[in-house]
């Protein structure tokens, strides 16, 4: 038995593909191969905003998402499947996403882990038709980013009409 979810064939674990669109290899452990790719990109993330700030994190979320596309066109013509779940850069560009407006604290990092992975999972109206309406790796990175606008909205109306978290 094996705890980590094989590479299709012809994508070798050294091949670049393989890192990025499994996020090195968070999106191959078991069950919830989206969830363990976001908390897999929190601390990078984290990281970068200290250092380089919301605008950093943003200019991040593009390469990784120019980046993760290039990966994941090349991870779909190895495994021949529309969406793989393994594939989680994705996710990483989302998350990015949303964490660029949140408060870089425990309590916006919880929040937009948890909205995020909701509007992600979800995938209300107008996510499902990107998902569903833009082909190819392109679609597999642009649903996450709409995911991420919905919770940056949702985090922010939240945060301006909530007295209790103003302060």
């Amino acid at each position: 038995m094996t705890l980590l979810t094989p590479l299709p064939p012809g994508l070798r674990w050294y091949h670049p593909a393989a890192w990025i669109s499994t996020w090195f290899g968070s999106g191959l452990l078991p069950k919830m191969p989206g969830t363990w790719g976001t908390v897999a990109a929190l601390p990078f993330g984290w990281v970068i905003q200290s250092y380089f700030g919301s605008e950093g994190l943003l200019v991040a979320t593009a390469l990784v998402f120019v980046i993760g596309w290039w990966s994941t066109a090349g991870y779909i013509a190895a495994d021949g499947r529309g969406d793989p779940g393994m594939v989680v850069v994705d996710e990483v560009a989302g998350i990015w996403l949303t964490l660029a407006f949140v408060s870089q604290n425990a309590e916006g990092y919880i929040a937009a882990f948890v909205l995020f992975r909701f509007f992600d999972m979800l995938k209300p109206w107008p996510i499902r038709t990107v998902e569903r309406s833009v082909p190819g790796a392109l679609g597999v990175m642009a649903d996450d980013i709409a995911a991420a606008v919905f919770a940056i909205v949702v985090y922010i109306l939240f945060v301006t009409y909530t007295p209790f978290l103003q302060g």
